[in-house]
């Protein structure tokens, strides 16, 4: 799917954030929403961005926070190269790393990498393959991995190929890992918020600077229909139950304040603020 603009910016006092887009695809949706259906989506108009052909759009793509002098990459979407169960995405080869230089970011520029969590399409783009071998991308930096999220998937079975063998156990591997709690606080500016559900050690990102605020959700919410439906549940959570709770308890937390939710997987204008919409929600953009 094309016409996703590749680059956003936003500024959250002193903090950058810039999204660079791997893919955007309607192809997931209907199994991994299947409750999101045309019929349903057609009911709340200001899903219109998010949604083409009465199926919903999924954007993958990393942002890059800048904060304090440091480059903070969260979520190298999927990468190249790498033998997948999803046809789409096996042996795939996008310009991903051309289009993070066009964004102004070298990969050695990079300080620390977030994964939210260590499903395929977060963990991807922290190696690449050379001479045979998989090797850290953003060799400089410190790849962050939540304890409780390593501790999950070290010996979990994997539905979309060997994901931990080829995109974090090489990390390790070369010494660049660093477990930490679900909390972490990365820098003055930028913290991990515990977000569990969708896997055991999801986290998201929240971002703090001058009286302003923004949260990065990773998969907590895929979608914004999960905004407005909030039991409406992934086919890719690890406890469907747990995720919704957790879901709820954000959007009550952050409704009607000034606090900017940035999605991993929404689609252009990608972000905007959460409002209370009669009994539920919906995204102010």
């Amino acid at each position: 799917m094309s016409g996703e603009q590749q680059f956003l910016k936003w500024q959250v006092g002193d903090v950058t954030i810039t999204r660079i887009v791997e893919l955007t695809t309607t192809s997931l949706g209907p199994h991994l929403l299947p409750q999101a259906t045309p019929e349903k989506l057609a009911q709340l108009p200001w899903l219109a961005p998010f949604v083409a052909d009465g199926r919903i759009i999924l954007s993958v793509h990393a942002l890059v926070i800048e904060s304090q002098g440091q480059r903070l990459l969260v979520d190298p979407c999927i990468g190249n190269d790498k033998v997948r169960t999803y046809p789409r995405w096996n042996m795939m080869q996008t310009s991903f790393l051309e289009q993070f230089a066009a964004a102004g970011f070298a990969t050695g520029s990079i300080d620390a990498v977030m994964c939210t969590h260590m499903h395929v399409d977060h963990v991807g783009w922290n190696t690449r393959l050379v001479e045979g071998r998989w090797l850290p991308t953003f060799a400089a930096a410190r790849y962050l991995f939540a304890e409780s999220e390593w501790e999950h998937w070290r010996n979990e079975e994997q539905e979309y190929g060997p994901v931990i063998e080829d995109s974090v156990a090489p990390i390790f591997a070369a010494g660049l890992a660093d477990l930490v709690e679900s909390s972490h606080q990365v820098t003055d500016e930028v913290a991990l918020e515990p977000t569990p559900g969708h896997t055991p050690g999801h986290v998201s990102v929240h971002i703090t600077s001058r009286g302003e605020q923004a949260v990065i959700t990773g998969d907590m919410i895929h979608h914004p229909c999960q905004i407005a439906h909030v039991d409406w549940s992934s086919s890719a959570d690890w406890d469907q139950q747990m995720a919704a709770g957790t879901r709820l308890g954000f959007l009550e937390r952050y409704a009607d304040r000034p606090v900017l939710i940035i999605g991993s997987h929404f689609a252009s204008p990608s972000a905007g603020r959460l409002v209370r919409d009669g009994l539920t929600f919906r995204l102010d953009y």
